[in-house]
């Protein structure tokens, strides 16, 4: 399976669409943009330019793909008002794999930019909007080219699935079966990945540059944990499910396994400190509640439930049916939904999320 080109989520605006079903994602963008915009106006502070860089790696589709370019450009014009500086002239880089629906993100942008205008005045400068498909475990932008490097809720994919992964018997993540050779593959692939996109960001930031990103994360030393591993192994049981019913090939399910990694923020210091280019200005970490992909406050269980099965098949669906088919996609979902209603009535899970804040020394 080549990941890049099957790791998007949903795209339109549809029902099971990301745009429609990413709540989770918006909450926690709101809830780390206070680090963003500090480290942000602190850079700006730092050389007063007249001309800058933002990236946002991972922006997906849907209102969170613009979301904080906007409230970093808000914060940013606040700060050059008050300091009565001249006006800024933005480029705003949007990077995502090949398969995002980056249609909908241009589709969008001309309201985006006049909304923008309308709140901050006249005065506010160009502001420039490119997409750049492709992976960040690789170069994506010119050297020395990029101010403030921004992403929330990406970093957690790996760009392969681990290799020796062939005795994760009829689960699809790390999991309490799994064996320790399971829990190291991914561990090394993710010290790989990680590793490099320090290095290819390193080598884009201009001296004194900024980063600052979310990932879902762990507390526990053990990567399989329930904190990593809840809802991918709800969705496996709703997988062997299928398979006892006959609808999918129990060959198909031993050989998928999900590509991610949910790291500790001590595993996240450690690839800091050996990669060399950054320093930590700090690391923060957040308990969310999965009920915040609901859309309303008031849904009980059932309507609980159903909103978290469609915020993972707005995640998920692409790179499932790229393996076992979009003709069951379904009726796994209508089955995955059971299982949380089920499980929800008698667990309360949290989602752990590390934001971590680097410069890059001048």
């Amino acid at each position: 399976m080549e990941v890049a080109q099957v790791l998007h989520m949903n795209g339109g605006v549809g029902d099971l669409s990301y745009a429609t079903n990413s709540r989770l994602q918006s909450k926690v963008i709101s809830m780390t943009m206070p680090i963003a915009e500090e480290a942000i106006v602190n850079l700006y502070c730092s050389t007063f330019p007249t001309t800058l860089t933002i990236a946002d790696l991972g922006c997906s589709s849907g209102p969170n793909a613009l979301m904080p370019v906007s409230q970093l450009i808000e914060a940013l014009e606040k700060a050059r008002r008050k300091l009565r500086k001249e006006s800024i002239e933005y480029q705003v880089l949007l990077n995502d794999l090949p398969g995002n629906d980056f249609n909908t993100i241009f589709k969008s942008l001309p309201s985006f930019l006049e909304r923008l205008k309308m709140k901050i005045g006249p005065d506010l400068g160009p502001c420039r909007v490119t997409g750049v498909p492709g992976s960040f475990y690789g170069r994506l932008f010119p050297t020395h080219s990029v101010h403030f490097i921004h992403s929330s809720y990406s970093l957690h994919w790996l760009s392969k699935v681990p290799e020796g992964l062939e005795e994760n018997k009829r689960n699809i993540f790390m999991a309490e079966t799994s064996p320790e050779s399971v829990l190291k593959a991914y561990y090394d692939q993710f010290q790989k990945d990680f590793s490099l996109f320090l290095k290819c960001r390193a080598q884009e930031l201009v001296g004194g540059g900024c980063m600052i990103f979310t990932l879902p994360g762990r507390k526990s030393q053990n990567p399989a944990s329930r904190e990593c591993s809840y809802t991918w192994d709800l969705l496996a049981v709703a997988l062997n499910d299928m398979v006892s019913k006959g609808k999918i090939e129990v060959e198909k399910l031993e050989s998928f396994n999900i590509p991610k990694y949910k790291p500790t923020p001590t595993e996240i210091e450690i690839e800091v400190a050996k990669e060399g280019s950054f320093v930590v200005d700090g690391i923060r970490v957040w308990d969310v509640s999965s009920n915040q992909f609901s859309n309303n406050a008031l849904d009980g269980f059932k309507s609980s439930s159903d909103n978290v099965a469609k915020g993972i098949r707005a995640i998920a669906e692409p790179i499932l049916a790229s393996h076992f088919g979009d003709q069951i996609m379904d009726e796994l979902f209508i089955k995955y939904g059971e299982i949380i209603a089920d499980r929800k009535a008698k667990e309360k899970p949290s989602l752990v999320n590390v934001t971590v804040s680097l410069t890059k020394p001048k």
